[in-house]
């Protein structure tokens, strides 16, 4: 501060720029500068980029499920979101980004999804994100709760349309949907690029079938489903597929002709069908390709190249594959490099024993540990 001068160089600075700077902020703090002054308050209102996370209101330190700070947190998010909401500056109409992340516990969603359906009606959004929780984690969830987390978030979808039909992202946890719910969730979320389905499930013998024009990422992990068929998704390049328990074969793609990273990890039990590559690979544009294995048994293998199944290898440039079996990594490294000729890089990690997922403690069989592991790395 200069002699005489009461004004500081950060208040100096134009109205845009100090905005950029709150935006860069935790909304939790931008909101606090507008106990600073007048000007301060009306900035806070002028924000274009409000991500609001539960993760925030919780304590530091100690178990963020706890039933106590599960409710008073909820409870801050459904707070900050509609005061934050209802009182922004009418002259900007545009939101770069709305994230949200919170329970979905007793009417606090449904008090969020007015919040956010009331923006969205009245002004643009480029982009939007549910990620929506659970109170109890998928190691506490058993068929009743997912049952009935699925009931209710199936209600808040149904409830809000023009919310849902607004987001970019949709991060999913622990729900069990009815047979068609997630269809008519990609159905109503027209302008979703992510999705990410965590420890969620429709039936065992349920295939999800995936058909969406503007879908880019998508995640399923931990998930029931005899199959993930992507029918049509034109504009998907990523694809993170782990730990799938079907009896069938886990994988079929239709039409994905921008594919270009794809990420398996699975634990193979007794049941699983051996995966062949190139069923998937073929008509796609994969370069980055991660196995991951964690067992004994191995659920892929390498293939007889013929000059068809060559032409399907040949887009890969980054090979990883993690945790496989003692005794398959110089077949795979032989493979890999007569396979992938434009291949820059391959990475493997032999595997040692870990204990296995949830997911498949109910339904592993007993399998042996190996006891070494060993990284290597080459560039090429």
């Amino acid at each position: 501060m200069g002699k005489g001068n009461r004004d500081d160089m950060l208040s100096n600075l134009p109205d845009d720029i100090l905005v950029n700077i709150l935006d860069r902020l935790d909304v939790t703090y931008a909101v606090r500068t507008s106990i600073l002054s007048r000007r301060w308050s009306r900035l806070s209102t002028k924000l274009s980029r409000l991500t609001i996370s539960i993760l925030d209101f919780l304590p530091r330190n100690g178990p963020i499920f706890e039933i106590d700070e599960v409710v008073r947190s909820n409870a801050a998010v459904v707070e900050a979101t509609t005061s934050i909401l209802a009182h922004r500056d009418s002259t900007r109409k545009t939101i770069h980004l709305l994230s949200m992340t919170f329970f979905l516990k007793d009417s606090d969603h449904i008090s969020i999804g007015h919040a956010v359906a009331k923006t969205m009606a009245t002004r643009k959004v480029e982009m939007a994100e549910f990620n929506i929780m659970t109170e109890r984690d998928a190691t506490q969830c058993d068929d009743d709760n997912l049952a009935s987390y699925g009931k209710k978030f199936i209600l808040f979808f149904d409830a809000f349309p023009d919310a849902f039909g607004g987001l970019t992202r949709l991060h999913l946890e622990n729900l069990r949907f009815g047979e068609s719910d997630i269809t008519n969730v990609l159905i109503v979320c027209k302008r979703l690029k992510d999705l990410r389905l965590m420890n969620c499930d429709s039936g065992e013998t349920t295939t999800l079938q995936v058909d969406h024009s503007q879908l880019s990422d998508l995640a399923i992990g931990d998930c029931l489903f005899a199959e993930l068929l992507l029918n049509s998704v034109p504009k998907l390049t990523r694809l993170a597929f782990e730990g799938w328990i079907s009896f069938h074969y886990p994988l079929s793609v239709g039409d994905a002709p921008l594919l270009e990273a794809v990420k398996l990890n699975n634990v193979a039990l007794s049941w699983h069908k051996m995966v062949e590559l190139s069923k998937f690979l073929c008509g796609t544009s994969v370069r980055d390709l991660k196995l991951g294995f964690k067992c004994e048994k191995i659920w892929v293998q390498p293939e007889c190249l013929t000059k068809s199944l060559a032409s399907v290898f040949r887009q890969l440039r980054f090979v990883n594959l993690d945790e496989i079996p003692e005794g398959y990594d110089l077949t795979w490294t032989l493979f890999i490099l007569k396979a992938a000729p434009l291949l820059k890089e391959l990475y493997i990690t032999v595997y040692s024993y870990l204990e296995l997922p949830l997911f498949f403690q109910r339904h592993a069989a007993t399998i042996r540990p190996l006891p070494v592991q060993v990284s290597s790395i080459m560039q090429l």
